[in-house]
């Protein structure tokens, strides 16, 4: 049993679900699976509650998740109706799913949850499941013990549903068949380019159009509000290089995580399983007193044990560190002599006869190997805690003194310039918006006085004030002549070059022959059965050339491409079928994945049903 849960919460299902799992806990919590009672509620689905302190606690951790989205964290960003909005529904979605799962009897058994715990890469520490990170984890999330095995449980089982019915989805064989034909179709057409050369003669830009052009575009040409910036940085990093590290704490910290890694030592047990039942008592007596006779306990297990995962393997578990085994069992393991026999032991999968086969010290890095991580790991330590001290320091400071010279001098840092900052943001750290709504605020621009201390990430703040300030301004005519010049200038080229080609296609379309036309018909390039991926012709004429409608019989369609120095006219003269390879991989691998979107489309089909039947009551 041991092993198997072992082996099998490596797969591949398992692991997505686990992934849907930490997901959905990060976003709708965990409350939404255990929730209390006699508590005021927000909600209630199908006649079960959900409470206001669930949703509360849902809505922070979703207000902290989105922050951590953010590049530039900003409180002020996020819209709060808006998430709880958004908390509610899927509080409410979630308690839906769960329901139904339990309505159609899925279980899972409390080795089953133990096995998942253990697999998931949140709580293992290089490649071996940690109890203290698992506890940590949990704890940090807010959730006791019991209320993530319940979480986790419920989950699982209602991915069971998800995965039953996207796996159940089917594709029509036709609809494959059909997207291939046309992903293999191939075109012949005729392309025709037009440089800007061919019409460049005798176009000319005047001083009228371009006044007439600066004053009906006057935004354009404008220079934004700007402002000058005098600023102090206080830069978690910047502490953590200055931290001074003792090697007494080096030593310490080094001894204490060569105790706890998991690659300290691991020892390898095998293990034969009797689980409870009427006859369990019997079973145990009798494999004890085989063993008492000198019988090999592989052999026994092999005859005996509950466990298919390792049964076969004459009992065998391989070698493993701690926080992997069953509290109980780990304590055995881990208290025997190497060769030993000791059982039954009680655990939660029920007794054991273990076996402990060999011991073998794990590959603990040295001192000097791990003494820059260490150094660095107290160093950013002490830094946290210097950097939260100083941070309030410069923030009462910077609210007191008249400019930024004193908290400067006083914390032994500098003063920085930068210039040109519009309210649209400049270089870091002022791409950050709250640092510019201060900035622009009536209290910083006008009265000049220092900004609040704003957090610009989890590792740095920064207080500012304005040096100077610069209205906008429009800039000048004469500044921005020959700027118009070349915008007018190349407009009437590209007008141009369009109407010369829709004039061509006019010309076609009425029946005249390429030798007709007032371009010389060596021009024109023929490409034969070109594929999506062709390069027979630029990208653009290509991409055109597949937009076209099918020709009718005898007829051709025709197109433009423009850009600003060329056109080009297309005449498709043919579309010719691609071909399907029945036993093509890419048929396989299609249909699989028209199957995939289409299971997903079904699924949500049947989350909103049982959403839309739900009888769910707001407070």
């Amino acid at each position: 049993m041991l092993q198997n849960i072992r082996d099998n919460a490596q797969g591949t299902i398992a692991k997505v679900i686990i992934a849907l799992l930490v997901v959905s806990l990060s976003i709708w919590g965990l409350d939404s699976i255990v929730g209390g009672s006699g508590e005021p509620e927000v909600a209630k689905v199908n006649g079960e509650s959900i409470t206001e302190r669930e949703f509360l606690r849902v809505t922070q951790l979703e207000r902290q998740r989105r922050l951590m989205e953010m590049d530039t964290p900003d409180p002020a960003l996020l819209d709060d109706d808006a998430i709880r909005q958004d908390v509610l529904q899927a509080l409410i979605r979630e308690r839906v799913l769960i329901q139904d799962a339990s309505a159609q009897g899925l279980s899972l058994s409390d080795a089953d949850i133990d096995g998942l715990i253990t697999s998931m890469p949140q709580f293992r520490v290089n490649g071996t499941f940690n109890r203290d990170a698992f506890v940590a984890t949990v704890r940090n999330m807010g959730m006791g013990i019991g209320e993530f095995r319940e979480a986790l449980k419920q989950q699982f089982l209602v991915n069971q549903i998800r995965a039953g019915v996207i796996e159940s989805a089917a594709v029509n064989p036709g609809t494959v068949e059909d997207l291939i034909r046309i992903q293999n179709q191939s075109r012949s057409f005729r392309l025709l380019t037009l440089p800007a050369s061919d019409v460049e003669e005798g176009i000319t830009v005047t001083d009228s159009e371009i006044e007439a052009f600066y004053a009906d575009n006057p935004d354009a040409f404008k220079v934004p509000e700007s402002v000058d910036v005098a600023y102090i940085v206080l830069s978690l990093d910047t502490i953590a290089r200055g931290m001074e590290v003792s090697a007494e704490a080096l030593q310490e910290l080094y001894q204490r995580k060569s105790q706890e890694s998991p690659a300290a030592e691991e020892r390898r047990a095998a293990h034969i399983l009797v689980e409870s039942g009427a006859n369990a008592d019997d079973l145990v007596a009798d494999i004890a007193a085989r063993l008492d006779a000198g019988e090999d306990f592989a052999e026994l297990a092999r005859a005996f044990s509950a466990d298919p995962g390792s049964a076969g393997a004459g009992g065998d578990l391989g070698f493993a560190g701690r926080g992997i085994y069953d509290p109980a069992f780990e304590s055995a393991v881990f208290d025997m002599n190497e060769g030993e026999i000791r059982g039954p032991v009680e655990s939660s999968f029920g007794l054991h006869f273990i076996q402990l086969t060999a011991i073998r010290a794990g590959d603990v890095p040295s001192f000097e190997e791990m003494e820059a991580e260490l150094r660095e790991e107290l160093a950013r330590d002490a830094a946290g805690r210097r950097f939260a001290e100083l941070r309030t320091e410069l923030a009462d400071l910077a609210y007191a003194a008249p400019d930024l010279a004193e908290p400067a001098e006083r914390l032994g840092l500098e003063v920085r310039q930068q210039a040109g900052v519009t309210r649209d943001g400049g270089q870091q750290p002022f791409d950050h918006a709250g640092l510019l709504r201060q900035l622009y605020s009536q209290d910083v621009l006008r009265d000049r006085y220092n900004t609040e201390l704003i957090d610009v990430s989890n590792r740095e703040a920064v207080v500012a004030r304005v040096v100077e300030h610069y209205p906008a301004t429009q800039r000048a005519l004469a500044e921005v002549r020959e700027d118009i010049q070349r915008e007018l200038y190349a407009r009437k080229i590209r007008a141009e070059l369009t109407a010369r080609a829709d004039a061509i296609i006019v010309s076609l379309k009425d029946g005249k022959a390429l030798e007709e036309l007032d371009v010389p018909a060596e021009r024109w390039q023929t490409v034969e059965n070109a594929t999506r991926s062709s390069s027979d012709a630029p990208f653009a004429a290509l991409r055109r050339a597949f937009e076209l409608p099918r020709p009718a019989e005898g007829s051709a369609s025709y197109g433009v491409v423009e850009s600003a120095r060329q056109a080009m006219v297309i005449v498709l003269d043919a579309v010719n079928e691609g071909e399907v390879a029945r036993d093509a991989e890419e048929l396989r691998a299609l249909s699989q994945f028209l199957a995939m979107q289409s299971g997903q489309r079904e699924y949500l089909a049947y989350e909103q049903q049982l959403r839309d039947t739900a009888d769910v009551r707001r407070r």
